[in-house]
This record gives C-alpha cells, structure tokens and sequence, in this order.
C-alpha cells in the first residue's frame, strides 16, 4: 500500500498543482483509486512479485466462480478509474486546466428545397470556454447586415446557426470556428440549395464552383466534344488609391449553351489563387464573372486573371491593376508600408516583416515604427522606441496562448507615414502545440503504470540546450536560436540568454527579470561594429542547467547587405498608353523582393512610380503613360536591408503604339478581265499597324471542279495601289484570290479566299468602277465621298464621274444621280441629306463609249452630327500669322491627323506648315495668297470617317489677309480690362476684337489699402490696364499704362527675375551625343540667350544646336569630338545685364566637379559592319556582323520592330570581347522580315543602328526568270 501511495502522491504534485482547490480534486482522486487498490489488491505490477507465496496461488485457483467474475469487474472498474484519472492529471499541467478547443459534434452539411429553412449546430469543450464565430465562405456571418436572415445561438454548450427562406445564393462551405487562448479549431460543413425544377438545376452551383462533377454535364445527343470560352465587356488595365473601392467584371460567353453544366470560375492575382475575405469577394452571376475590392490596399495590385475552365478545355483573361497611394495625413510624410507578415511565432516572441513602399515624400525614410493590437480589442501600443530600418523586426513580450495583429508606419523628416494594412492574426504559441491544434484531437495516452518502492524524484535539472546560432544580425539587434534540451524533466523549461566580448570570458545575464518561453531570443542595445558570443541555460523548479556551447563571434551590424543597382534599362514601345521597360537584375542580390520603376517626363525633372507593389523579374509594362509624351524611366531593388542606389536613367522613348503587322485587307473584287489575266480591287485594312502601309502582296490559286488548288504568288515586288494586274493567267480558268498588306514589320496575315471569277475577255470599252471609295466629314445634313480613278479606263480616257445615292433601305430601282453632268474632280460634298436616315453611295465613271459599271457600295452611313464632333478653326495671332487648327478626342491608337488640300494629302512645303501634338494640329500659311485658295481637310486616320474642311475662297482670303494687316499694326492698341474685387479671388475680364474673354484668374492679396495682381507677362500684355473698385457706397477707378518704356521696364524687371532663376548648368549624355542644359521658371522669348565656347561664341549648324523646351534650356552637341572639350558659358541677357552659368567639359574646371568627362571618345558607337537592306532568299542563313566602341565597353541590346529581341535557337545574338556584335539567323523565315535595331550603350552615351531585312521566296525568283525568258522568246520570233 506505501508505494501505491507515493504513485498517486507523485502523480498529483509533478504538474505543479498549488492551488488548495485544485489539490483537494488531487486528493480526491487519489483516495477513490487508493481504496479500490486496498479493496482488491489487485491489478497493480509491483517490484515484490517475487515474494508471493505459492499458498496465496493455489488459495487464487480454489475461489469459486462467482468470486472470480466479481473480481474481473472490479479490476475493469479500477482500469477504468486509472484512465480516468490520468485522462483527467493529463488537463491538470502547468497551464492550469487550459486546453484547446474540441469539437464534440460537429455540424453536418445539409442539401434542401429553396424557401425552407435549415439548422446546423455544434458543440465545442474546451477551457476557458471557446468563443464560436460561424462563417460562409470564409467570410463571417453579420446578422445586422441581413436582418431576419440569419440567427445565431449559443445554450448549454450548443451553438446554432439557422438559415431562414433558404435561396441559392445560400449555396456555400459554412465553417464553425472556436477559439480560446489556446488555439483555434474549426469544422466545416456544405449546404446546397434546390429548386422545384426538375431533378437538377444549374442554381446548385455557386461563386464557379460546381457541386455537380464535370463529368455530369451532357447534352441529350451525349458529351459535347469542344467547348469555346469567349470574354466580353472585359476589363481593362484599372487604377485606384488605397481606401477606393472597385470592381473588375467580364462576360463570359461559352458555347454550347449546355444546362446543368456550370463552369468552373476563378480569379488569380500574379498567378495565385483570390480567396474571399473582408478585403475582396467573388460573385458569379450565370454569364459574367465580378471581383470586388471594398477597401483597396498596395497588397491589391498585380496581374489579375479570370480563368474558366469547362470540361477539360479553358480561356483566361488578364489584365494589371495599380493601387496608388492614399494622400498622406501631413504633406512630404512617406507612403505606408505593404504586406506585413508574421513569421516564426512561438510563445512570446514573433518576428514581424514587411516590404518599404516606393514613395518617400521627398526625404529619405529614417526607419520603422511596428505596432501591436491584441485581437479583441482597439488599443494599439508602439513596439519599439526607435525607427528601425532592416525590414523585419522581432517583437517580444507576447502573452503566450494571445491573438495579435500589427501594423508598420514609415517615418522620415517631415512626418509619419499612413498605417499599412493591418497583419493577419497570430497567436502566441509553441509551433507543436499550434501544429497540433489544427489537426484532429489524437486519442487519449493509455499504458501501463510500473510501481516502484523507490521515492519520486524531486525534479530534474534540464540539460544544456542544442544548436545555438545567431538566424539574423543588423545594426539594431542580433535574433538567437536554439533547440530545447533532451534532458528536461516532466514540468516545462524556461531560458537564460547570456552574453559576453569576444575574446573575454565575462558573461553576462542579459534577461535577467523576465525568463524566456521560446527557443528564440532577440537581444536588442548591442554596441554596433563589437564582437560578442553568446550561450543559453535552461532552468526549471529543479534548478538552473549548466550552459549551451557558446556561439561563434558576431560582429554587430548588417549582414545582409543593400542590392546593387539594376542595370541595362531599355524601354521599349506596346501600347499607345504603356511602355515595357526591361532590366538586367542586380548581381549578387540575397533575399531579393523586387523592384521599383519610375517614370519620367523628359525636362521635367519629376519622378512617378509605376508600381506601388514590387515586381520580381526583368519586365515590367508600365501603364497610364501619355500619348506622345516622351518619357525615361529608373529602377531600384529592394530586400529587407533597404532599397537600392537608382539605375542609370534610360534612354527617352516616346509613348506611342509598338508597330506590328496590318490586318488582312477585304472585299476583293474583280475589276477588269481579260483574256490572261485580271485585275483585282480591294479596301484597305481595318489597322495599319501603328505605321503607314508600304505595299500588298496578291496570291491565286486554281479551283477546278470546285476544288480549290494550292496558293502562288502574283508579285514578287509590293504594289503600293489598292489594285493590281495579274498576267500569265490560264483563259477560262476560274481563280480566287487573297491579298496580304506590308508595313514596316512584316508581311500581315493574308486575307480569306475571295469569290471565283473567271478569266475570260471583258469586250467592254466603257471605263472599269471606280474603286476604294470612302465617306468623311459625317454631319447632319452633309458628308465627303472619295474615290480613286478606275483601273481600266476603256478605250478612250475617263471624262468624269456620276455619284449615285439611296436609302440604306430602298430597294436597288431606286437609285439616284446626285450630279447631272459628270464632275472631274475624285471627291464631292454631298448636301441635303436627312437628318438620322442611312445612305449608301456607289460611283460610275465615263468615257467617250459610254458610262461603265458602278463601284462597290460605300456605307452604310447615317446623316448626323456625332457627339464631339469639331470643326476646323481658322486663328490670326497677335503677329498676324494665319493659321488652320483641329483637334481630336476619339483618336484610336493607330490614328494619324492628315491635312489636305482639295483632298490632296499635303505635308511641310514652301507655303504650309503643319505642326502636330498629340491629338492637335496646326496648318500655318507662310504667305497666305492666290496659290493657297482650296479646300482643306483634316482627317483622322483609323476612325469611322471622322474629318473637318474649311474652304479658302478669294473672299475668305481678302479677309484674313486684312485681319492680319490689322493685328500687325494696330490703329489703337488697348485693353479695357472691367473686374469687381471679391478678394481674396476675382476673375478678370476684358475686351479684345470688341468680344469679352477671360484673361486670367487672379489671387489679390490685400495689405490695407494696397492690392497686388500677380501673373506671367509676355510682350502681347502691353497696353492700358484700368480697374474699378466699387461696393455699396460707392465706386472708384484707376488706370494703369503698360506701353513704351515702362513695358520695356517691366519686361526687364521680369526677364531679370527668371534670369536669376536659372539652375546650374547640368551636362546629360544622349543617344546623339551630350546635352548642357539649365531650367528655370519661366520662359519668355524677350529673354536673349547667348552660348560660348571658350569665349568664342558658339556657331550653329546641324550638329551644335541650341534650344528651348519648356522650362529646359539646352545645346546639343552631336557627335562630339575632342574639339568639343573647354568652358562653356551661357548668357541670359535681361535687357539690361547679363546672368552667367558656366561648366566645365575638360574635367579640370572648378564649376563642375563630376570629374572627367569622357563622352567625346569614350561613348558607345557603333563603328560599322551592318547594311540599311538585307534582302535574302527564305531558307538561307543570315549572318551579320559590326564593330562597337566605347570604354567602358557598350551595353548592347537588339530590337524587333522596337521591341525586345532575344536570343533563342532560330536567331544568335553575341557579344565578344565587348567590342564585336554577332547577329545570325539559322534558317530565315518569312516572318524575320521587319525592322531590326541594335542598341548600344555605356555611361557616356548611346547609339542606335538599324537595319531592314526583306525575306522572298525562291519561287518568285524562278517564275519571274522564266516569264522574262518566255517574252524574249516571243520577241524572238
């Protein structure tokens, strides 16, 4: 009996039990299984087995039946008690009766009819009692949010959740989560709801998933063998700011329409599948697809991708989404920080990191402010004191079985930056314990109990822990690690963390109040740049162990070091609002997460981020760019250490469409027959490509007995026209036709086969149908038609044209001549057209024979004003100059603006200026006069006819003419200028040409009676100035004379002011050369500017130029040699004095201190080798070579048709020595026709070469030899 006490005695006390209640529970279970042991003596292994007597066995063998039964069950009975007892010692540890939650019934999925209501419910154990939080798709369920909808109850350890008036968007994976402060544990459960429409019904489905297996959905003629994906009213590249919400939506078409059978739907970002959460959730709708951001984060952007998958086949869409950043709460403060993690949490220690945003408010980020929140609760404490720079950070003093969450703010001089998004939620605990409370509750530890006669032990020292190591240094703190001890008794174990200076023995405690939890350890105030070692002792109620090998000298600082910077920036054109730059990575970078890029308008000097998310990889397209606007771009590297120097700058690229091959032209048409051969007709294709079209390409084939034969080619050189004659045709064969069209990259994808025609002899000597008729300048009662000469012309010259019309509608008999005589011209305005009615439009030429067959159908096109619509505007400047100007708003992409005259395209000439910009032109007449009489035009290239005219008679003329005498020499020159002072803003408003217009808007700034009017004057301001000052008692005015000298006084005063604002001379190297340029504030034509070289004024010619744009005053040396060296100086002269800014380009001037400069011999060129044209024979191999200079030696990059080429297989590209480039084609293909460039470049400068290669066939080589050889033959003869 004395050792089964001490057993049970030993049992009670190793969990470290003190409390008097819980001891008495102790003693009460001790005495009920010490009592069933006295009872039976029984079913208890003891060391003394060996002193039973043989009387006590053979007494054992003699008791009846009855007695042995009864002491079978009492000894089941004590088993029982036994396991009962230990189940019950195994809660009683050092957690005080804590423990995990367990499911004791687990809800159960439920499948129901629509308008019922359905139940689940659970039950959960666990100590403190478990808060049980249900949700629907991961989402929680708010029963405020849906009033009556849902009801959640929880009673005598019962937890409901009733669904009421069930309908099929109720259709989800329910989950049941219970937490306490030991973990968390959930159960899942499906409800599926139906309606009364048959045995299945496609409602069964929800958010793209299917309830139903794929294999299920069938037609009634069986499987469908081939499903076709189509996306419509897809979304686009989008952009938002954080706090915004947004939606991205697509329609999603599948054929066969099969039901029952719903696909498969799901949203990726950067690859990665999009679960539903509080941030973003999914919707499926039957047809279209939605993804909804309620409160956008940096953590949001990326590539977005909806796939749907049907059956075995599938379709996937993409495209990218940017999150800018929210306005910060104090101006120059910088961008919050982004994805914040949460990483090896343990009992009271986590390590917390996050990404450095791309935007620092202008002064660099001095560090990182971490802040905590225990879940539960709204109060947020700071974790550190000072800002800390590494990108990862370890929190200590967690309360070991608590939830957190956290939060980081940048910091720099001016403020603190946003919150970033908060963490998900983390709870302090042992990674077992946490592994073990996500898995399924393992069954209850059953064994045998050994009795000895010895007396428990006291507690067992731990042994000394393993595998120490130090996992992370920085300047701000060193993270330890280790592995707890083998030898630890049965109670858990706490740490000791000591440290002592290299090469010293002295050792030190350095958590001396507060033992450790965790086999981690953060030890923060370290001398920076000292050496220490470190050990660790374990400790328990027995004592503290003897101490851990010490670990290896650590330097304090950072071991991870900042990535270099990227380099090889090349930008390269896509779209008419993006750019794709492409980089080679930082070399030797550890623990990379990404880049930033930044773009730039070229003399602005101001810099954007294109992602606030960091990219990994070498590619980037960097969207929301200006059209027409030229741009260079930067890019940094990040890792937790920091973010990198910025790369060189690249090259400046211009924001316009990449070229790419046409469309295929269509409606081809037979023109003229003869009798061996025939001429076709065709329209023009739909997109050029992003550049003009250069020629066509007509194939043919044979087709007898309905079986068309294979294609040849009709020319070996490109036709430039719309029409073209193809000889040496067979008579009385039938042939079909497609024509391809050429650009500057590539042959495009040919058209379809056009109909059969029939070569055969057209006895015809009225002219052919005119041909490529196009309408423009659409109004409401007008348009434009245009056409081209026909191809045939008959036996006599072609004498004019008819113009016939009818209704879209009206059957063919109802055509009608707009012209009775025929008129030479090749356009005509057609007048009186009814407004909102459709029109088609068909033109017949004439001859001396006759009237010849009418052209194919123009339109149909409907008679009205487009919303948007603009004229062309005619404007005489200050100086008299007279000019034509138009602009667009729906230009597509590919759109060019086209002046003409009398439908004659024009460009720059003796008598005409055009400017163009973006979507504005201007035509400015040189010397308006007789010559210049005509109508001119202004088309919008690939738009729906979109065009403006104005018509110059000899009236409009003499008109303008006069306008212009009166503008340069004006009778009276002054300005009435009437305003009400309603400080502190008034708007200003004034006469000119005897109409008001709006001047400016002024801020006056009252100082008593004293009000001062601040604008940017320029020489067209001169004049009287008179202002009114009234209010209810009265009025009084005052006139201000701003003409003669003191305008001249002004002007001096102000050019003197933007004089003094110039900036120093900065020297850029550029494709061509170097550029110094200085910017100011502003920039006003009065203000001379003068450049010298070496006291020598500066002659201009092609290669030295000097200039103005925008706030940016430059010259530009081309190509510039050693000559070149020397001071440069640049005059600003006011009027009256003259403002200096020097630089020095020999590398021995103290004005420029960037040491020397080498962009003379030292920048990249390209010495020679490649030719303007290759035209090579398809199959052949293309080799090219050229020699590069430069020190340091040139970057080289190649382009195809302006965008990035690689080296593969088919095409070799190498670089030796630095100094030879190597360019092969294996075996050219058509296809490898285009344009080709190659881009060196160094730190002084760059250079771009390019070249053209053109790809035929042999066949066409063969056929042409053998029709020339043909024809001499005949002449022969």
């Amino acid at each position: 009996p004395g050792p089964v006490f001490y057993l049970l005695h030993h049992l009670v006390n190793v969990n470290g039990i003190t409390d008097t209640e819980e001891g008495r529970i102790k003693e009460a279970a001790a005495y009920v299984a010490r009592r069933n042991l006295l009872a039976t003596g029984e079913g208890i292994t003891t060391t003394k087995q060996s002193t039973v007597s043989s009387q006590q066995e053979e007494l054992f063998e003699k008791k009846s039946r009855k007695v042995a039964i009864r002491e079978k069950a009492e000894r089941l009975a004590l088993r029982k008690t036994l396991e009962e007892t230990e189940e019950f010692h195994k809660k009683l540890n050092e957690d005080s009766l804590l423990h995990a939650p367990e499911f004791v019934i687990k809800p159960r999925s439920h499948t129901v009819w629509e308008k019922q209501n359905v139940r689940l419910h659970c039950s959960v154990s666990g100590w403190p009692e478990p808060r049980l939080t249900w949700y629907k798709n991961n989402v929680p369920i708010n029963v405020h949010a849906n009033p009556g909808k849902y009801i959640i109850e929880s009673r005598y350890g019962m937890h409901y959740l009733e669904i009421n008036a069930c309908d099929f968007e109720d259709t989800a994976q329910y989950r049941a989560s219970a937490m306490n402060v030991k973990g968390e544990l959930s159960a899942y459960a499906s409800i599926v709801v139906k309606r009364y429409k048959g045995e299945y019904d496609e409602t069964c489905f929800h958010a793209g998933a299917s309830t139903m297996p794929l294999s299920f959905g069938v037609t009634p003629y069986g499987f469908a063998s081939k499903f076709e994906i189509h996306f419509d009213d897809k979304f686009d590249v989008s952009f938002g700011r954080e706090g915004e919400t947004m939606s991205l939506g697509c329609r999603v078409v599948i054929t066969p329409d099969i039901k029952h059978y719903q696909p498969e739907v799901q949203w990726l970002r950067n690859g990665t599948p999009v679960s539903p959460s509080k941030w973003v959730q999914t919707q499926w709708g039957g047809d279209r697809a939605t993804l909804t951001f309620s409160h956008l984060n940096k953590e949001d952007e990326g590539l977005y991708t909806l796939r749907v998958r049907m059956g075995e086949y599938y379709e996937q869409y993409s495209a990218y989404v940017f999150v800018r950043d929210a306005d910060a709460e104090i101006a120059g403060a910088p961008a919050s920080p982004l994805d914040v993690v949460c990483l090896d949490a343990n009992k009271d220690y986590v390590i917390i990191s996050w990404k450095q945003p791309a935007v620092d408010g202008g002064s660099p980020i001095l560090g990182y402010f971490i802040d905590k929140c225990e879940v539960g609760t709204d109060i947020w404490s700071q974790c550190n004191d000072t800002p800390v720079k590494f990108a990862r950070f370890p929190v200590t003093g967690l309360i070991e079985g608590r939830s957190y969450i956290f939060r980081v703010r940048a910091v720099n001089k001016t403020g603190i930056s946003n919150p970033s998004r908060v963490s998900e939620p983390v709870a302090a605990l042992d990674p077992v314990d946490r592994a073990r409370f996500k898995s399924q509750p393992s069954a209850p530890w059953t064994g045998q109990i050994i009795v000895t006669e010895e007396e428990p032990a006291e507690g067992v020292v731990p042994g000394p822990p393993t595998d120490l190591s130090v996992t992370e240094a920085t300047r701000s703190y060193v993270v330890l690690s280790w592995k707890p001890p083998g030898q630890r008794g049965h109670e858990g174990i706490m740490y000791f963390v000591e440290k002592c200076v290299a090469d010293t023995e002295n050792w030190q405690r350095v958590n001396t109040e507060i033992p450790v939890k965790s086999p981690r350890f953060a030890l923060f105030d370290l001398a920076e740049g000292k050496s220490y070692r470190f050990r660790v002792r374990c400790s328990n109620s027995a004592g503290i162990g003897e101490p851990s090998e010490a670990t290896d000298v650590t330097v304090v600082g950072d071991k991870l070091d900042i990535p270099k910077a990227p380099g090889r920036i090349i930008p390269s054109r896509n779209t008419d609002t993006s750019v794709v730059v492409t980089w080679e990575e930082s070399k030797d970078a550890k623990e990379l997460v990404g880049y930033y890029i930044e773009s730039s308008v070229v003399g602005s000097n101001h810099w954007e981020p294109c992602n606030n998310n960091p990219v990994k990889g070498s590619r980037f397209t960097c969207h929301g760019l200006l059209n027409g606007q030229n741009y260079i771009f930067r890019v940094r590297a990040m890792n937790a250490a920091g973010l990198s120097e910025y790369s060189q700058d690249s090259e400046a690229i211009e924001v316009k469409a990449a070229i790419a091959t046409p469309s295929p032209p269509y409606d081809i048409i037979c023109l003229e027959s003869f009798r061996d051969s025939m001429v076709l007709g065709w329209k023009q294709p739909d997109k050029t490509g992003g550049t003009e079209i250069t020629g066509y390409y007509v194939n043919y084939r044979e087709v007898i007995g309905g079986v068309p034969g294979k294609w040849k080619e009709a020319n070996i050189k490109a036709v430039s026209d719309q029409a073209y004659k193809i000889s040496n045709l067979k008579e009385n064969m039938v042939y079909q036709f497609q024509v391809a069209a050429v650009n500057i990259a590539g042959v495009g994808t040919p058209s379809k086969a056009s109909a059969s025609f029939k070569c055969e002899e057209w006895t015809i000597a009225v002219p052919g149908p005119p041909h490529d008729l196009k309408y423009s300048e659409v109004r409401k009662t007008s348009l434009v038609l245009q056409w081209k000469h026909p191809v045939h012309s008959g036996r006599t010259p072609v004498t004019g044209f008819f113009v016939d019309i009818k209704e879209t509608k009206a059957k063919d008999d109802q055509w009608r001549g707009i012209n009775e005589k025929p008129i030479t011209n090749t356009y005509l305005k057609v007048q009186n057209l009814k407004e909102g009615v459709s029109y088609v439009f068909r033109v017949r030429a004439i001859n001396q024979a006759g009237v010849g067959k009418p052209s194919d159908i123009a339109g149909p096109v409907v008679a009205e004003t487009r919303p948007g619509t603009k004229e062309i505007v005619v404007n005489v400047d200050d100086d008299g100059v007279i000019s034509l100007n138009f602009e667009c708003d729906q230009m597509s992409k590919d759109s060019q603006l086209i002046w003409s005259k009398d439908y004659v395209p024009v460009e720059d000439s003796s008598r005409l200026e055009v400017d163009t910009k973006g979507n504005k032109t201007k035509a400015t007449f040189k010397d308006l006069g007789i010559d210049d009489l005509g109508i001119y035009s202004c088309d919008v290239t690939d738009t729906d006819g979109i065009a403006a005219s104005y018509l110059i008679d000899e009236e409009e003329m003499k008109r303008l003419l006069a306008l212009s005498q009166e503008h340069k020499f004006p009778s009276e020159y002054q300005k009435n200028i009437r305003g009400q002072w309603s400080p502190p803003c008034v708007v200003i408003m004034g006469l000119k040409n005897s109409n008001p217009i709006f001047l400016f808007k002024a801020s006056l700034q009252s100082d008593q009676n004293y009000y001062s009017l601040g604008c940017c004057f320029s020489r067209k301001d001169a004049g009287f100035y008179e202002v009114i000052l009234k209010d209810d008692r009265g009025k009084d005015k005052s006139r201000l004379k701003l003409v003669d000298e003191a305008f001249k006084d002004l002007m001096t005063e102000v050019c003197k002011t933007i004089a003094l604002s110039a900036t120093e001379l900065k020297i850029q190297s550029t494709a061509e050369g170097i550029r110094l340029y200085s910017f100011v504030n502003y920039y006003l034509d009065d203000l001379k500017v003068n450049w010298s070289h070496n006291g020598t004024a500066i002659r201009y010619s092609d290669r030295v130029k000097s200039g103005v744009t925008g706030e940016q005053i430059w010259l530009q040396i081309n190509e510039p040699t050693p000559n070149d060296k020397g001071k440069y100086v640049m005059e600003l002269f006011d009027g009256k004095t003259n403002h200096e800014r020097k630089v020095d380009l020999s590398g021995q001037g103290k004005e420029y201190t960037g040491g020397e400069i080498h962009v003379f011999s030292d920048r990249a060129r390209v010495l020679g080798g490649l030719p303007d044209v290759v035209t090579i024979q398809e199959g052949k191999a293309l080799n090219l070579t050229c020699n590069l200079w430069g020190d340091p030696s040139p970057e080289i990059s190649w382009l195809k048709n302006e965008k990035a080429l690689a080296s593969d297989e088919h095409c070799i590209l190498k670089l030796e020595a630095g100094k030879t480039a190597y360019f092969t084609i294996t075996a050219v293909q058509t296809n490898d026709s285009g344009k080709y460039s190659l881009v060196v470049k160094n730190k002084y400068g760059s250079e771009t070469s390019d070249f053209t290669v053109s790809v035929f066939l042999p066949e066409e080589e063969t056929a042409k030899a053998a029709s020339e050889t043909s024809k001499q033959t005949k002449k022969t003869k």
